[in-house]
């Protein structure tokens, strides 16, 4: 007996020191093999980060631009029937963005285990951020018109007491009350221009609300493809967010067109927009190395800045794009344009819904 339990000894031992020799060489191979695989994704996935970039600030830069040329193609003017289409398909992938994107993002990032749920799990804050977010772009929508409208009715009030001052520097009853209203004519505007005036500072509004709404959330958008290391989750990315890019940039493309700014700040709005996304990557791809999407600090940032985008563009969509065009007179009047940006508007939000699977 005590001889088999030498023997057995003597076996465990051999056993135990081939196991030793030959373990490290297999560890150091399988690590050796891992950081190959980890280099060549990491070279691979950047590719197709740079091919991003490009491909976004393209789809970007043409769907905004698209709506300038009006003057040129016709289809594409503010008066003309298929741009209602146009603007209501734009309008469905805004809309789409906001509830399906968006939302469920927020409330992922913000309802997440990672997070102390003593404070974050007993209160619904995407929900909370969203509202306070709309309601936000109600105010600012509602006071700077408001500020506009004020600042101009001051203007022509200026205006007309400079001309009747100047009537009556003149000799003469008549000569003065004939010159006071003449000045009194041309200092003021008609109920029809003060109509038309308040609709422009309306849609000038919404252009950069709708604008601000939008750059948040490329920002967060191209931060999060930039910092992704797997090329399997950047190639479907970079085909749908293009597609996003192209018919997102049409929408507000149309409402700066009729917003009717001078050619400097277009320029400027259209490029501001079509650069968000891909600074937004540039910056992901620069802190892809000390980023971690699932750290608490990552998380409730993406997580609140998500469901604030989502907030303003769901009003934005709603109110400012679809509420102001199916309710005007125009397209109540008119049922194959209603039907058609009833169509179109189905079909962006159900694209753009359809792309959830890849974004």
């Amino acid at each position: 007996m005590a001889h088999l339990q030498a023997c057995f000894l003597n076996i465990l031992k051999a056993s135990s020191l081939l196991i030793l020799l030959y373990y490290p060489n297999t560890v150091a191979c399988e690590c050796t093999c891992e950081v190959e695989d980890l280099e060549h994704s990491k070279g691979e996935a950047l590719k197709f980060k740079l091919g991003s970039i490009l491909s976004i600030l393209v789809a970007g830069a043409i769907g905004v631009s698209l709506p300038f040329l009006g003057k040129k193609i016709k289809a594409l003017r503010p008066e003309n029937d298929v741009f209602f289409m146009i603007k209501a398909f734009a309008a469905g992938v805004i809309l789409a963005t906001g509830f399906i994107h968006l939302l469920p993002d927020a409330f992922e990032s913000l309802t997440s285990p990672c997070l102390n749920q003593d404070l974050w799990g007993h209160f619904p804050f995407t929900g909370f951020v969203a509202m306070m977010s709309a309601i936000g772009t109600l105010m600012v929508d509602s006071f700077a018109a408001g500020f506009y409208k004020r600042m101009h009715f001051n203007k022509n009030k200026q205006v007309d007491t400079t001309d009747e001052e100047a009537a009556e520097e003149h000799e003469g009853h008549v000569h003065v009350h004939t010159h006071a209203t003449h000045g009194h004519a041309h200092g003021s505007a008609s109920p029809k221009e003060d109509l038309a005036l308040s609709e422009l500072v309306r849609r000038r509004v919404i252009s950069q609300v709708l604008e601000l709404g939008i750059v948040v959330h490329s920002i967060i958008i191209g931060i999060s493809l930039g910092a992704s290391g797997s090329p399997e989750t950047i190639k479907p990315l970079m085909a749908a967010l293009s597609f996003h890019q192209f018919f997102e940039g049409l929408g507000l493309g149309g409402c700066i067109t009729q917003a009717q700014f001078k050619s400097a700040s277009m320029a400027i709005m259209a490029t501001l927009f079509s650069l968000t996304t891909p600074l937004g990557i540039a910056i992901g791809i620069g802190i892809s190395n000390i980023y971690d999407e699932r750290s608490p600090t990552a998380l409730i940032v993406e997580g609140i800045f998500n469901a604030a985008s989502a907030g303003i563009l769901i009003y934005m969509a709603l109110v400012d794009l679809l509420a102001s065009d199916f309710m005007s007179p125009r397209m109540q009047g008119n049922f194959r344009i209603q039907l058609g940006a009833n169509v179109s508007l189905l079909l962006g939000a159900g694209c753009m819904a359809f792309m959830v699977r890849w974004a």
